[in-house]
């Protein structure tokens, strides 16, 4: 056999490897559409149906489909899926009912041009799923693929594309794929500090980055769940110190570990190497670099299969994250069963990023004869924040069926004024005449919109509350269901005059109190606004941190930071909890004073407490005291004026408090209190 017949050959075998890899998993939801098209298009394996064919799934306003000039249209397989694409002009969501429950894939594809007075390159517009802001103002201008991964749990799966103020939006193509359960597992290390992440299966993610180290562009024919895999060339921050080295034929899955789906034989089958030389003391770390947005944390999975050795425990190399150490000594072999050429993969969860940029890097270990590193693939997920956002700090929209609540959709969305002035006049013309009917209800109604916030009540007559710069502190309602187990009556942890506090963990599994306002309570509105109002615009170490609130549903529900040893209270009186020792008691209170100090000094405007007592004091796990509950809050006088009269509603002459009452008992604590400046005035001073 000639070189030329047997170079043919081998493409022949790499080919029927790549189709047996292309057919492994079948979806049971499936969904892929051509936008904007009146015809079927042909992908690979995968035919994208015509609009006209996925009208049923689609809510909009006005329907808008754009051919564009062929001549613009980038070649490449893909490219016939940006030849047509539909406009919204208004909000409009995809309604994709879902079969089995579980992660699905929701890969939406754009291609800006221009059609008749649509220049796409222009358009700014936000997408939704029920849970997760998927991209907000978001402006493509050039092919773009953004590729998220959801975990559905039950119903329907909606999509809102929702156009930015005076602008509109468009699709391409769109796709909503079933997701294998073995894809995603709660099997991934932290760095930074190291231990376990738990709740990686809730986590909703989004591509960042799927690179095929040391091989070529692998396209979604050639992948088993549609991916695509780019070469690492550009990543690569020292080329001259890698080489490549591929081996396709040779990969092996083993038994219970990684599989196609996981990542093609394509990908396991070609790597990127230090290109030691012959030189046995070569010491370098060969880097890839990324960009990445702030604000979220990441899952970064490594991709490895060693076929390079010829024999198990030759070698060994260390593997760093953004300069981390986080495999050390890292011999393939041990984690295969000592075999070689067989794919392996480990997952790694980062801490919240502060910068746009990461670094991987792999290098020798001293534990090696010989120095050498690879690594086969990669890829970067960013995961979403507690708030349920994969774009940063986002208002999650209300999805209602209606024609007249799609009215309110507008107004999120696109801050249209006009629902503001006709909210307004219809809360001005009934109040009176409901007030007396609905004063024993308060179901409160939030109505949202781009410049702040109005909460209103059935009870109320609707109070503006400006909190445009703490729009990031909303939290989807689910989001707080999932984290305290469809509040749970078991994880309660306290009960106060706002409502039920419970105990919480996030999905990014974070500790949280969650307070969950009670209808029939004398507290409510004014209280809820308040403790958003202070909170949002304090932070100080002795002053519970306000971590989100929720106005979904009828709900008004604040959510802080965990305090693991509860109220001061609880220690001072009528519990099992061990006595606090005279230093602690000391520390607590100067804590709290500080606290307060904080308030009454921090801001140009003195921030008056006016419920001080020990059971809002809380304590952390160290016993480090926090002030909490600023629903009785009043904004004081500037600090420059003097001789200002403060409504104190707990106040020492009268010592209602028996935390005041303590206080009293111990003349040296309460003279530390004021000498870190705490003045606690009664109502007749």
């Amino acid at each position: 056999m000639g070189s030329r017949d047997l170079r043919f050959s081998i493409w022949v075998v790499f080919g029927l490897c790549l189709v047996c890899v292309s057919v492994g998993f079948d979806p049971v939801d499936k969904y892929y559409i051509n936008c904007g098209s009146s015809s079927d298009v042909t992908v690979g394996n995968t035919i994208y149906v015509s609009d006209k064919s996925a009208s049923k799934f689609l809510s909009t306003p006005q329907d808008i489909l754009a051919n564009g000039n062929l001549n613009s249209i980038p070649r490449s397989e893909e490219s016939q899926l940006y030849r047509t694409a539909r406009i919204f002009t208004g909000p409009s969501k995809y309604t994709f009912s879902i079969t089995q429950n579980g992660r699905h894939w929701i890969r939406l594809h754009f291609y800006p041009f221009v059609y008749q007075n649509y220049d796409m390159r222009s358009a700014s517009f936000s997408v939704f799923s029920q849970t997760t802001a998927l991209v907000t103002d978001f402006s493509p201008k050039n092919v773009t693929v953004k590729e998220f991964s959801v975990n559905i749990t039950s119903g329907d799966l909606v999509i809102t594309f929702s156009p930015s103020s005076n602008s509109f939006a468009y699709i391409n193509a769109m796709e909503v794929v079933s997701v294998p359960d073995s894809l995603i597992v709660d099997d991934a290390s932290l760095f930074n500090p190291s231990g376990a992440f738990n709740g990686l299966v809730n986590q909703a993610l989004e591509t960042v980055a799927r690179v095929n180290m040391g091989g070529p562009y692998v396209s979604l024919e050639n992948d088993t769940l549609g991916r695509t895999w780019v070469s690492d060339r550009s990543f690569l921050l020292q080329s001259n110190l890698a080489t490549n080295v591929s081996k396709i034929l040779a990969v092996k899955y083993p038994a219970g570990g990684p599989t196609s789906d996981t990542a093609p034989p394509s990908v396991y089958g070609t790597c990127t190497k230090m290109d030691s030389g012959s030189d046995p003391n070569s010491n370098f770390n060969v880097t890839w670099a990324f960009s990445v947005d702030p604000g979220f944390q990441y899952l970064i999975r490594l991709h490895f299969c060693d076929i390079v050795s010829t024999a198990a425990n030759q070698l060994v190399f260390n593997v760093y994250i953004d300069s981390f150490l986080v495999a050390q000594d890292l011999e393939l072999s041990t984690k295969t069963n000592g075999q070689l050429a067989t794919a392996y993969y480990m997952d790694f969860v980062t801490t919240s990023f502060d910068k746009s940029n990461l670094t991987l890097s792999i290098g020798p270990s001293r534990q090696s004869g010989y120095p050498d590193a690879l690594l086969n693939g990669l890829e970067i997920m960013k995961m979403n924040n507690s708030r349920g956002s994969l774009a940063g700090a986002s208002i999650l929209p209300t999805f209602p069926g209606s024609k007249k609540k799609l009215g309110v959709i507008v107004g999120v969305s696109v801050g249209v004024p006009l629902v503001l002035v006709i909210v307004g006049i219809l809360l001005f013309m009934h109040r009176r005449r409901k007030q007396e009917r609905l004063r024993h209800s308060r179901a409160w109604i939030p109505i949202s919109t781009n410049g702040g916030t109005t909460m209103g009540s059935k009870y109320s007559t609707g109070t503006t509350v400006t909190i445009a710069s703490n729009l990031s502190y909303r939290i989807p309602f689910i989001a707080v269901q999932e984290a305290t187990n469809n509040f749970d009556e078991s994880w309660v942890i306290g009960i106060g005059g706002f409502g039920k506090v419970y105990k919480g963990i996030l999905n990014d599994a974070t500790k949280v109190a969650v307070k969950r306002g009670n209808p029939q309570s004398q507290q409510g509105l004014s209280e809820f606004r308040t403790e958003i109002e202070m909170l949002s615009q304090f932070r100080h170490r002795h002053l519970v941190s306000l971590i989100g609130y929720c106005d979904e549903k009828n709900e008004m529900i604040l959510v802080y930071e965990y305090m693991e040893n509860g109220t001061l209270k609880s220690h001072l009186y009528g519990s099992n909890l061990p006595n606090l020792s005279w230093k602690q008691r000391l520390e607590i209170c100067i804590g709290s004073a500080r606290g307060l100090h904080y308030l009454h000094t921090g801001d140009a405007k003195a921030v008056i407490h006016r419920d001080v007592k020990s059971a809002n004091i809380l304590l952390d796990e160290n016993l480090m005291a926090k002030v909490a509950d600023f629903g009785l809050s009043k904004t004081g006088p500037e600090l420059d004026q003097t001789h200002v009269s403060t409504a104190v509603k707990v106040c020492l002459s009268t010592a209602k408090s028996k935390f005041m009452e303590w206080l009293l008992n111990h003349p040296l604590l309460l003279g530390m209190m004021m000498m870190v400046s705490i003045e606690v005035r009664s109502s007749q001073h």
